[in-house]
């Protein structure tokens, strides 16, 4: 198993994470510096209910001005876009970026960030698990076929299918999954090359983990096959009250959800630098390998200062050796 840690981050490609005033032509200059630093990886999230940057229009334009790091989504919403285009997107994204590309999806949930979405893509939000699942079945189906061919699956059907484009991978780009629920932990065990999940207890992603790592087994499945992985809400402050003030603000920004919800639901972190460490280090000793930092901040300027701080927690996060 890979004992490395890697720090990855999110882009803020929301406008409300810019601030007033600030031009979103520096979010290029972010990414661009989170290289500089030592990420291994930079992300964008997907939505149509926030003004923000379209996440594959991001990740090109970050493609041509970096060289190592991963581009990826966290999470690609595929419901909202037509499945053959989205394979042709992505393939050429994967080319462009010369195989940096991870694409963790996900279905929507129940509530505001869920059904909306659904209905806005004119797609029924009843089987969009199945859909999910068929939509990366029918990319990898087009990024491996040379010839023109049909696809037929449990909720989409195509009958001719010209050539697409081949990714700069063979097989395409890695697909992570981003749910927790018990199915989704089977799913991603069967299916899924990553996992990208949320869980605001430790000990949650530990048992999780062992059940995508189980789902993998029974499937025949390498015992690397699946990246275990995490998303993380990050803020580093002199002391805790202040972080969570700050989280707070951010989340009722984001979300019209007061901290103290939305910290039930995904994992949110904010404190000194060794409070901050400590608690990560808790999913680390679980299994985590690959953590996307989101960090909690409302405006660019405090964006960049804290993406300077949260490098420095890859150092403190070490697997703890028998």
């Amino acid at each position: 198993m890979d004992e490395d840690i890697r720090l990855g981050v999110l882009l803020p490609t929301g406008q409300g994470q810019w601030g007033e005033g600030t031009d979103p032509r520096r979010l290029v200059d972010f990414a661009v510096r989170a290289e500089e630093l030592g990420y291994a990886s930079v992300w964008a999230n997907d939505s149509l209910l926030q003004p923000r940057v379209e996440a594959l229009t991001m990740l090109a334009a970050v493609s041509s001005v970096t060289e190592r790091v991963t581009i990826g989504t966290a999470a690609l919403m595929p419901v909202l876009r037509r499945p053959v285009q989205a394979a042709q997107a992505l393939a050429s994204l994967d080319l462009l970026s010369g195989g940096r590309l991870a694409v963790a999806v996900g279905a929507g949930f129940p509530g505001r960030f869920g059904r909306p979405l659904y209905e806005l893509s004119e797609v029924p939000w009843e089987r969009r698990f199945a859909r999910l699942d068929d939509t990366v079945a029918l990319w990898r189906h087009i990024w491996t076929t040379r010839t023109a061919s049909s696809y037929q699956g449990p909720v989409l059907r195509f009958d001719e299918l010209p050539p697409g484009t081949a990714p700069y991978r063979a097989g395409g780009p890695p697909i992570w999954l981003g749910g927790a629920t018990p199915a989704a932990l089977a799913r991603t065990g069967r299916l899924y090359d990553g996992w990208l999940p949320y869980p605001p207890d430790a000990a949650d992603y530990g048992s999780g983990l062992a059940d995508v790592r189980g789902a993998a087994a029974g499937a025949g499945r390498a015992p690397g096959a699946v990246t275990p992985a995490l998303f993380a809400t990050i803020l580093i402050t002199e002391d805790v009250a202040a972080g969570r003030r700050a989280l707070d603000a951010y989340s009722r920004a984001n979300y019209g959800l007061p901290l103290e919800v939305a910290e039930t639901i995904q994992t949110m972190i904010a404190g000194p630098y060794e409070h901050v460490a400590e608690r990560l280090g808790r999913y680390v000793d679980a299994g985590a390998r690959h953590i996307v930092c989101r960090i909690g901040a409302l405006d660019l300027s405090s964006q960049l200062d804290q993406l300077g701080r949260v490098i420095g927690l890859q150092e403190s996060l070490k697997v703890k050796r028998p």
